[in-house]
Parts: C-alpha cells; structure tokens; sequence
C-alpha cells in the first residue's frame, strides 16, 4: 500500500536535509543556550554552535554530543551498563524494541548508545508531547530521532492520532528500516509492576497490511528488559501515590515533570542493564488467528511482559527490599548483611528526601519497597 509520507510531518524526526535550519533555530535560542550552559557548563557555547553546524545527519549529532554526555554520566552516576543481544544475531533487521520504562530520557538514550557501540544503528524514540514542554525540547528530541506521540487530544483525534502513529511505526520498520523504541506503557510504573498496556499494542496494529497477527509480525516486536539497581525516581514516585491518595484531583505539573527529568538524568542508579529477548514474530506465527481480537491481545501482552520479567537483572536490593516488605527471611542467601545494611540506608535515605503534605512514612516505605521487590515477584512467575 502506498504511503503518503507527508502525513508524518508533524511527528517524525525531521529528515537529514532540515538539520541546517533547525540547529540556527537552536543556536538563537536563549533558553536553548541556557540549557545547554547547564549541561556542559566547561564548553563555550560558540563551540558547540560550530560543532553542530557540522553535523550533516542525526547519527552525526548523537555521536557528536548525544553519546558523550552520556559515556559521562554513566561514569559519574552509574556503576556500570551493560546489554546482552545475544537473542538476536541479525544486527541489519530492523526491530520494535518494547520495553519497560523506567527513566524519561535515559531509557532510550542509554538503548542508543549501547547500539552504537555494537556497530548497529540508534532507535527512533516514541516521545508523548506533555514532555516537550518548550518549543526547543520539541525541536531538540525530534534532531535526536524522536518522533511524537500526541497525548492532549480529545478521544475522537486521540484515535486519529494512533492510526497515524501506527502508520509511522509501519512505514519506519518496512521502509526505512529503521529500528524503534516504544515503552510498554504511557507513562512509568509508578510501583515497577511493569505490564503492557493493550492500548498500545492495538495502535500498533492499526498500520500494515493483513490480520491482527500479520500487522504485529510486520513490526518486528522484540521484548526489552531494563533493570537499574537504584532508581533515582523514587522518591519522586512515592510522593506522586501519596498526593494521588490524598488528593482527589492531584495532577503534576509542568515543574514536576521537569524535576522527574533532572533526577533521573542526574541521580545515582547503581548497575544499569539492558537484555533483549527473542524477537516473538516465530510465537506470534503460531497463535490461532481465528481468537477474539481481544483474546489475542491478551495473550500477546502476557507474552511480552512473561519476556520483560523473565529477562530482568535481579540485584540484591530487589531481595532485601522483598524480604523487608514481606517481613520474612525467604532470600536472606541473595545478600550480605553489608548489602542489607546499605539497602535499607538507601531506602530510608530516599524516605528522608520526600517532602509532602501530611508525610504518611510507613506508605511511602512500603511504596518504596514495592518498587524494588516488584521486579523480583514478576521474575519469578515468568520463570516459574
């Protein structure tokens, strides 16, 4: 079927040949040039002007500044990342990569450079709009290979906006083979109880051609895990479930959501793990097409996540935190008593920074512990 690729225009990257422009619209743009003083305050701003006007594709500015900031805060903020690809050998097929999320830029942008090391191509990223709070973060994310995901829309656009999206999807991984990122879910788990969310599979099988089955095979869907050892969101976490029990009409705002960023960039995450399962293309072959479409999205999203959960890196602090919460001894041989003793600093350390009305201490810990033995729970009945 022919594509009008026009449509896309409002929501993907922008193409090689607009770069030019855009990077001057950058370059003049005083909260831009603030931005950037922050990040990479050792740097003269005329500098970095030259440098991107030296980039002639994407690639050429992930590379360029993308990948080094974050060589740097990996150094600075992490203990280590590391990714296990051993599931797909095929480096030159164009993926779906679905994943759990847990940070708002990181999660991609880690995937991407860990690509990049590995000879292959970065990701396009499946960005919400209520994130590019400023004309030049909407700018910026689409130069860095994002491509919109339109959220403040009334129901009847709202599905002309998945149908356009899933489109895009379709015609990236057929036409421009070209690899994606999408997370499994709008938004982050607030509890790590990572599921997917059968709202976007069904948006992904609104493009392409065929049967629900042959729509979803022809995006190459490859479950990801990501595990991070401390996630510094926590915190953040906590308080947004306390204020959303507490308060009936609570909605964060544009400062929160720029503070969930910052903290997430910024903060220590311990180790940091990405493994790619099997492509479920051959699981998908195999089902009964003639199911209920929506028996069938059942049964693929209980695919995904049982390879979501089942491909997670368990650190000792998911044991500890189970243990805890529980009450029990059942994984004390998972940890020392150090790694005891600095787990349970940590969480009350995360618990000390949590400033909010009517401070309820024995939810927030327990949402706390949540969020570190939830992945442990979910690990073991996909393997169990």
């Amino acid at each position: 079927m022919a594509v009008d690729i026009t449509e896309f225009d409002e929501i993907r990257p922008y193409d090689d040949a607009e770069l030019p422009e855009v990077f001057e619209e950058l370059i003049v743009d005083p909260a831009f040039r603030q931005a950037v003083g922050y990040v990479m305050p050792d740097t003269p701003f005329e500098l970095l002007a030259q440098k991107m006007r030296s980039c002639r594709t994407k690639l050429d500015f992930q590379k360029t500044f993308c990948y080094g900031i974050l060589r740097r805060l990996i150094a600075e903020r992490t203990d280590g990342l590391t990714l296990d690809r051993s599931a797909l050998p095929d480096k030159g097929k164009a993926y779906t990569y679905v994943s759990n999320h847990r940070d708002i830029v990181l999660d991609s942008g880690f995937l991407s450079m860990l690509l990049v090391d590995e000879g292959i191509d970065t990701v396009e990223i499946a960005i919400g709009d209520n994130l590019l709070i400023y004309p030049w973060i909407k700018k910026l994310v689409r130069v860095n290979k994002s491509f919109i995901v339109q959220r403040g829309v009334s129901m009847r656009q709202k599905l002309e906006s998945s149908a356009r999206m899933s489109r895009y999807i379709h015609y990236t991984i057929t036409q421009k083979k070209q690899s994606i990122w999408i997370a499994q879910r709008e938004g982050r788990a607030k509890d790590s109880n990572d599921h997917t969310q059968e709202s976007v599979l069904k948006m992904m099988a609104m493009g392409g051609e065929g049967d629900l089955i042959s729509r979803l095979m022809e995006i190459n869907i490859v479950p990801l895990s990501i595990s991070y050892e401390y996630d510094p969101c926590d915190f953040l976490k906590a308080r947004e479930l306390q204020l959303r029990r507490d308060m009936e009409d609570y909605k964060k705002t544009t400062q929160e959501d720029l503070m969930s960023m910052e903290t997430g960039l910024f903060g220590y995450k311990g180790r940091v793990h990405f493994q790619m399962g099997a492509c479920i293309n051959d699981t998908l072959e195999g089902m009964d097409r003639t199911l209920p479409k929506q028996e069938l999205f059942n049964r693929i999203s209980a695919i995904i996540d049982r390879r979501i959960h089942s491909n997670y890196r368990i650190y000792s602090g998911n044991y500890v935190a189970y243990d805890w919460l529980k009450g029990t001894n059942e994984f004390e041989r998972h940890y020392t008593a150090e790694e005891k003793r600095r787990f349970m600093e940590y969480i009350e350390g995360q618990l000390g920074k949590i400033d909010v009305p009517g401070k309820d201490e024995t939810f927030l810990r327990e949402k706390l512990l949540l969020m570190y033995a939830n992945p442990l729970i979910n690990y073991i009945a996909a393997r169990s």
